[in-house]
Parts: structure tokens; sequence; C-alpha cells
């Protein structure tokens, strides 16, 4: 299970940042792109805080937290062994999402936000949402889900 969320892991990062590359290069000299008619739009925004611009030109802080929510999940990984599906996507997903705006964050000293719908005014990015739908499904897997984790086993020393 550990190759299949490394490989969904990088895909995951890889859309993310080639579709912030594309807001780069076509949405922000386009300035607004209509995708679906009054529902979908693309529009460019240099986001250097938080969801919903909260904490403006705090970058260290949120470089700072990330690595420690890398941390804790990379502890979880190594001390235990994921058995629940729904907490490995979730897992996948918050990780991948945090790394993709933690490139952001370091490389260009802002996170590219570009996607917006009608019905919700912030303008976010494709690592936002996995963050977003990651944290809900942690929230649905730990309520809901008998088994996610088990302690890991020590490995059986090879006698010769």
């Amino acid at each position: 299970m550990a190759i299949i969320g490394i490989i969904l892991f990088v895909l995951l990062v890889l859309a993310d940042q080639l579709t912030k590359l594309y807001a780069l290069n076509v949405v922000k000299k386009e300035g607004y792109v209509e995708v679906i008619k009054n529902f979908y739009h693309l529009v460019y925004v240099e986001n250097r805080g938080a969801a919903f611009g909260i904490m403006q030109n705090k970058q260290w802080f949120f470089i700072i937290i990330t690595i420690i929510v890398f941390a804790v999940f990379g502890y979880v990984l190594c001390k235990y062994k994921i058995e629940g599906k729904l907490f490995f996507a979730a897992t996948v997903l918050i990780l991948s999402g945090g790394f993709g705006n933690l490139i952001d964050r370091v490389f260009r000293g802002y996170v590219v936000d570009f996607l917006q719908f009608s019905f919700f005014s912030p303008v976010c990015n494709a690592a936002d949402y996995y963050i977003t739908i990651g944290a809900v499904l942690l929230v649905i897997s730990v309520m809901f889900c008998k088994k996610n984790i088990a302690p890991r086993q020590p490995e059986p020393e090879k006698t010769n």
C-alpha cells in the first residue's frame, strides 16, 4: 500500500503544480477565464495568507505548520500500519495538498489560487481541495470506521 500511496502523492502534487503553471502562464495574462457560464471560472490570485486570505504575509508560519503536519503524519505512518482505505485516502490527499502549497510558499513566496465557483466566492487551487476533501474523509474515517491503523509488528529476526 505504501507504493500506491507514494505514486498517488506524486501524481496529485504533479497535477496541482501543472494546473498552477497553467494559471501562471494563461490565467494571469487573461485575468479571467469562464469555464462554465455563471458557475465556474478561473481568476488568478497570489495568496500570501491561508484559507480565505487570512494571516497575510506569514509564509514562515505556514511553512513551519506544514512541516509539523508532515512530521506528525510521518510518525504515524512509520509507527502504525494503515488499514482503513478511507484513512489512507485522507492521508494521501492531505499530504499531497500540503506539499503542493508548500512548494508554492517556498519557491514563489505565495500560493497560486485560481479556481472559483459562483456559489463559493473564495479562490482556491487543487491542493486546497485535496486538503479539504482529505480532512472531511479523515473525520469520517475516525468517527465511523473501526479499523484505521494498527501498530506495526516488529520484523522477525532472521537466523542463519
